[in-house]
């Protein structure tokens, strides 16, 4: 379950991967939208592997 919090890391750390400015969301370029997108994205992953370590008892 900890692999999960990777995703957030790898998805912002390849910034050619999303340094354009189309397709455009509400107007704003792709660069910020994708950045904005991962907030919630991220606070996800972190309750889910929360929740699993606390089932298990990992805490």
């Amino acid at each position: 379950m900890w692999i999960l919090l990777l995703l957030p890391f790898i998805g912002l750390l390849w910034l050619p991967f999303y340094n354009h400015e189309f397709p455009t969301l509400f107007g704003f370029p792709f660069f910020y939208w994708y950045q904005l997108a991962w907030v919630p994205i991220t606070s996800l992953l972190i309750w889910i592997v929360y929740r699993h370590g606390k089932r298990r008892g990992d805490e």
